[in-house]
């Protein structure tokens, strides 16, 4: 991403994009099944066109993750309900940001984790490859701006304990909560009338620290332009038994996704089959 720009960033872009619709045939019904619910039905060619939007949405985003890694002042991020900060952080108190697979969610934490002056702590999944690992948690090391404390999710229940206590410091939490771990433990909810899953994870956090969860998403809207809007606050309550008050706070969140889908479908980056 240092010299590739311009023309040859598009064009590489255009053939990587080509090349994984035609390979990966699951991946490109998967979108084009995923999408009806939100677009509606559509015709085979209708279908294509909406996974290649998809995918190559999903390819420029995945491109430019790696330059804003390394070259944020590159970037032009605008964030909107910046007002949902302050009845969502009372005295000082941590809160959590909670976003999903839509746009480029790294823009989002380090960022906002910049703006707030905070110590913050980013959950991340690890890379699938133990290089790609290796490269990714060297070019974190590399990051400018106030530091941010790396997390990879992995099946440690230490990482629960030390992201409490953070919480309980008054530092900032940001994780995705929109694709479970597998065996993980989950909330069911409803999107786009449609049953989903959710990570319970991020509700039973928030309701062990008294903290707020702020859906906040990141969309793209053209090269190196972002667009981040933060959502009202989600509070799980804590006079109300744990599970109906998860289940509670896990709909409110899959009704901001729904929102976030609904804005920009085709940066909605859920690359398997989610319903029959």
């Amino acid at each position: 991403m240092s010299w590739l720009d311009g023309r040859r960033f598009d064009a590489v872009i255009l053939l990587f994009t080509l090349a994984f619709l035609v390979a990966l045939r699951h991946v490109r019904l998967a979108l084009s099944a995923n999408l009806e619910p939100v677009l509606g039905p559509a015709g085979y060619w209708g279908r294509q066109r909406r996974a290649f939007r998809t995918l190559r949405n999903f390819a420029i985003c995945l491109g430019e993750r790696y330059e804003f890694l390394q070259f944020p002042d590159r970037f032009v991020v605008e964030v909107e309900g910046l007002e949902h900060l302050q009845s969502a952080s009372r005295s000082g108190e941590g809160l959590i940001f909670v976003t999903a697979h839509i746009g480029a969610w790294e823009t989002t934490s380090k960022r906002l984790s910049d703006s707030l002056g905070r110590e913050a702590h980013v959950v991340r999944e690890e890379e699938i490859d133990p290089r790609s690992q290796a490269f990714m948690q060297e070019i974190l090391r590399r990051q400018t701006g106030r530091p941010a404390t790396t997390h990879f999710a992995m099946n440690d229940p230490g990482l629960g304990l030390e992201l409490l206590a953070a919480l309980r410091r008054g530092e900032v939490v940001a994780l995705q909560g929109d694709r479970p771990r597998t065996g993980g433990q989950t909330a069911m909810a409803t999107i786009f009338g449609r049953p989903l899953a959710l990570p319970s994870g991020p509700m039973v956090l928030g309701r062990a620290a008294g903290v707020a969860l702020v859906p906040t998403f990141s969309f793209r809207e053209g090269r190196r332009r972002y667009r981040v809007f933060l959502r009202e606050p989600i509070r799980v309550a804590a006079d109300t038994p744990r599970p109906a008050a998860t289940a509670a706070a896990a709909q409110r969140l899959a009704g901001e996704l729904e929102w976030a889908i609904g804005y920009a479908p085709h940066q909605w980056f859920c690359l398997r089959r989610l319903w029959e």
